[in-house]
């Protein structure tokens, strides 16, 4: 249910191609950067840094040299740091040099991805701090952007947190709305458990009462939805080792440290992905 694996995982190159390319065909369409076009000759080259303009976690150097290597660009990357390196104001991420003109018309594009993914793994790397000192893991969800899924999973790993379930495929994860549907907790249970085959299945209780029905059915892994840490702590004494305890909701850089000292093993935040703000990083150019 939560890929933990220390290792950073790799962008798979398809992906990112695909990602990169429709980026830049939404920037283009069939005209390409008009403004360069107009004002540097076409045989004008070019020296740039990106530079972290604040502090922060990197994400995203794949997609931002993908956006600058399209379309043969003639264009050369030298990267400075790799994603999951810490950043101060002022440090070097990557210098571009080459053709004057590509360098410019890829340039938003690759800042959008690495501002993006990096702000994700900032927000996750400061969330994982503030629980370092317990067992819990802080894990991301399915709040992501259409399309871009892949990626905002893999900055929360950068930023040296856990992933869980990538879509609604690959683990069962039982919620009120199913349980409603369902017939209760008991019946829902059961239900998954017999059409599982293989899968993990979670279930999400609101509840202390509603937890103890679902370990008596059963249940292994538990979602404890919007509980407080004192109720959350209660959860862990009942629970006595036999499930896994997830514990969500609302969950913030102000709150997170109360729930991971309650005990519970993982903490999913839908924020990671769906509220980050985009870490500052600004490309500086000199013409040669």
């Amino acid at each position: 249910m939560h890929s933990t694996t220390d290792d950073l995982p790799i962008l798979p190159r398809a992906l990112v191609e695909r990602l990169v390319e429709a980026a830049l065909h939404e920037d283009w369409q069939e005209r390409g950067d008009v403004t360069s076009k107009a004002v540097i000759p076409e045989t004008a080259q070019a020296h740039a840094i990106i530079r972290a303009r604040e502090i922060g976690v990197l994400a995203g150097l794949d997609l931002a040299e993908a956006a600058f290597l399209a379309h043969d660009s003639g264009l050369k990357v030298t990267r400075h740091k790799a994603d999951g390196d810490a950043l101060g104001i002022g440090d070097d991420v990557a210098t571009i040099e080459g053709p004057a003109q590509a360098l410019l018309a890829a340039e938003r594009v690759a800042l959008n991805y690495l501002g993006h993914l990096s702000g994700i793994a900032s927000k996750t790397a400061r969330l994982v701090g503030l629980i370092a000192h317990t067992k819990a893991k802080i894990c991301d969800t399915r709040k992501t952007t259409p399309g871009l899924r892949a990626a905002e999973k893999y900055a929360v790993r950068a930023g040296g947190a856990a992933n869980h379930r990538f879509g609604l495929y690959d683990a069962i994860l039982i919620k009120d709305n199913h349980i409603a549907v369902a017939g209760g907790i008991a019946a829902a249970l059961n239900a998954a458990q017999e059409k599982a085959d293989g899968l993990p299945i979670e279930i999400e209780v609101d509840t202390l009462a509603q937890f103890e029905e679902a370990l008596a059915a059963g249940a292994n892994i538990v979602l404890l939805d919007n509980m407080s840490p004192d109720t959350l702590r209660e959860a862990v004494t009942l629970n006595e080792g036999r499930a896994v305890l997830e514990a969500s909701g609302r969950v913030s850089e102000e709150t997170a440290t109360a729930i991971a000292e309650s005990g519970v093993d993982y903490i999913s935040v839908g924020a990671l992905t769906h509220s980050a703000v985009t870490l500052d990083l600004g490309l500086d150019i000199d013409i040669s």
